[in-house]
């Protein structure tokens, strides 16, 4: 779904429980809308709701009772990528998107770009109930203001055939090595430069990265480098989690970067396969309900962004697309739902080693974080996949 349109239907939760204290963002430079004062209370729904989303994130089966009980009707515009949301939140929504349920590799061109504003959590309930981290993680909250309310997450994993890895694989180093070339897969985007650039961060300690998605020229040199090094190992670069399924089923590859989603679909098809975090960690991607700097439809924006975040509605789309919710007590929900779910999808996890090794993605600016303009921006990292693949 972050690639392209995703038609997803399983069930896949990875603990977000028991990370340590609440978040508090990032500490780049003010965004244009950080002055904007958001509303304190809500009012009455203006009876519709214009969406621009990741396909399913409305489905019927919560997005009809969420009409019924506030009178906002949803007018829904899936998007297929994270570069098509930028393109139609342009010029704050341009009076015509109210909300876009935008992924980390977004979130900051949209803050910076000024097309989104700043969002009142205390007008959201079961903010309260969010995992720590979500409640102010730094891909949506900058000097400690809230451009957006968390919602569901996953992680990148290393997905693996175990007829060919009868030993589970414990670095990313088998996806760069030259032993499995013609059996590796990896995500087409250009954020699949922060997943080297994580591996590097542990390998390569002497290059000093610390955050994969603020590089330096020479962090972000021997990125590249290594990328290129991979480039002839490759099987195929996929865009659809239907791609990568297709690949391990038909044995054409046997190794690479995935979401727990192929993983389920592989297993319910009998395939051999398994999945990981490698000892490096791994990146993960988060999405968020941000609101159009000029969106016309306010009050049914707050009412669905507290819809969505309850427990009973959070529990409902892990289930029903394979995602992790942000909301703490949304396990027992799922477990209401579907008995077993949050063992069979290791919900019940417990402590914090399991999510610190997740690193979630968020868009390469030129600010490093510390007053320091020589990171490399997206647009570069855009330009240098291009390159990468050929």
């Amino acid at each position: 779904m972050k690639f392209g349109a995703f038609a997803a239907a399983a069930a896949v939760v990875l603990t977000a429980c028991g990370s340590t204290g609440t978040t508090p963002g990032s500490t780049q430079e003010q965004p244009p809308t950080a002055t904007m004062k958001p509303q304190t209370s809500i009012g009455a729904g203006e009876g519709q709701l214009n969406l621009v989303l990741w396909d399913g994130y409305a489905d019927k089966s919560w997005a009809d009772p969420f009409t019924a009980a506030t009178g906002c009707k949803l007018n829904l515009h899936p998007a297929g990528s994270s570069d098509e949301m930028v393109s139609l939140m342009k010029d704050g929504g341009g009076g015509q998107w109210d909300m876009v349920s935008a992924s980390g590799d977004a979130d900051l061109r949209l803050i910076y770009g000024g097309d989104v504003k700043p969002m009142n959590t205390d007008l959201i309930p079961d903010w309260q109930n969010f995992d720590n981290y979500f409640k102010g993680p730094p891909y949506n909250t900058i000097n400690g203001i809230h451009y957006g309310i968390s919602l569901q997450w996953g992680p990148n994993t290393l997905l693996y055939n175990k007829k060919k890895f009868p030993n589970k694989p414990t670095s990313w180093q088998v996806i760069y090595d030259s032993a499995n070339s013609g059996l590796i897969t990896v995500p087409d985007n250009p954020i699949q430069i922060a997943d080297a650039a994580l591996y590097l961060s542990k390998t390569q300690p002497s290059l000093g990265i610390k955050d994969p998605y603020e590089l330096t020229q020479k962090q972000f040199d021997a990125t590249v480098a290594l990328l290129k090094q991979q480039r002839p190992l490759i099987k195929k670069y996929w865009g659809l989690a239907t791609d990568e399924i297709s690949l391990f089923k038909n044995g054409d590859v046997q190794v690479g970067a995935a979401w727990p989603y192929q993983t389920i679909q592989l297993k319910a098809a009998g395939a051999p396969v398994d999945d990981t975090i490698p000892s490096e960690g791994a990146t993960g991607w988060a999405d968020t309900w941000m609101l159009a700097t000029k969106a016309t439809h306010p009050n049914c924006a707050y009412m669905w962004a507290k819809w969505v975040s309850t427990p009973k509605v959070q529990a409902m789309q892990a289930l029903s697309f394979g995602e992790t919710p942000v909301n703490s007590k949304a396990c027992a929900e799922m477990e209401a739902q579907q008995a077993g779910s949050c063992h069979q999808y290791h919900a019940d996890e417990t402590g914090a080693a399991y999510f610190d090794t997740i690193k979630f993605w968020k868009t390469p600016l030129a600010d490093c974080g510390n007053g320091s303009k020589t990171c490399i921006p997206y647009a570069t990292w855009v330009t240098a996949w291009t390159s990468i693949k050929g």
